[in-house]
């Protein structure tokens, strides 16, 4: 990659990283798709050892306010849909992937657009682990299954709550790809190179979200993935005529 490239990269994750500690969730939806324009191969191992790095942080700052319970169900799913995503990446080619990271990402801004908010009963939550586990291996986004699933919890309690169910998930999910073989040390080391982007956006949330509503962070989120989305969509369709 050049240095311009590594630039775009390092911007997207510091603002994909204070999303997500100011959020609860969007890291992937934002940094998957413009990582995907730039250089398929770097998904997803990258992307989730860097979500693995800030969650480890959040859940740190709102450990007061974690919802356990609910976590435990959620994490139960989490383990079968991180096999199948598992499969999913040693199966699949770059371009494949690349087009399931933009049907995740749509699916979940249509969901959101259309207000469905599933109660997070244990049921609900072992589902949505499942798909998190799928998803967020596959393609590094797993955070709109949660997020529908969870959106009822006030901002300190959504973080924390969030933040603790994929701290755990993302080791599961990096354990399985690695013992699967799918992770380079191109991933390993960008991941390295971008750990300071993510510290750094991790230390721009907690000013930001002092000013920024849960309305606006999440309207910023979607408008900026399916901005990443139809960027890639445009580089598949000219890339394969």
């Amino acid at each position: 990659m050049t240095v311009t490239e590594y630039a775009i990269i390092a911007g997207v994750i510091f603002m994909a990283a204070c999303l997500q500690a100011s959020s609860g969730f969007g890291m992937g939806m934002l940094a998957a798709p413009v990582i995907a324009l730039i250089d398929p191969a770097l998904l997803p191992a990258s992307l989730i050892l860097l979500a693995l790095l800030v969650t480890v942080m959040v859940t740190v700052t709102e450990r007061q306010s974690l919802d356990l319970r609910g976590t435990g169900w959620a994490l139960l799913g989490r383990v079968p849909g991180s096999l199948l995503g598992t499969w999913l990446v040693a199966a699949s080619s770059r371009e494949g992937l690349a087009w399931v990271v933009v049907a995740v990402v749509l699916t979940g801004l249509v969901l959101a657009g259309r207000g469905w908010a599933p109660r997070p009963r244990r049921a609900n939550l072992v589902a949505a682990g499942a798909a998190s586990g799928i998803m967020g291996t596959a393609t590094s986004i797993g955070g709109p299954p949660m997020a529908l699933v969870w959106q009822g919890h006030d901002g300190p309690r959504l973080r924390g709550t969030m933040s603790a169910f994929f701290m755990v998930g993302s080791a599961i999910s990096l354990a399985m790809l690695w013992a699967a073989g799918t992770v380079t040390g191109h991933m390993l080391v960008l991941a390295l190179w971008m750990a300071p982007a993510v510290v750094a956006g991790y230390l721009a949330s907690r000013r930001i979200k002092r000013y920024l509503s849960a309305v606006r962070l999440k309207a910023l989120a979607f408008g900026a993935s399916a901005l990443g989305s139809v960027l890639l969509v445009m580089q598949l369709v000219l890339g394969s005529a």
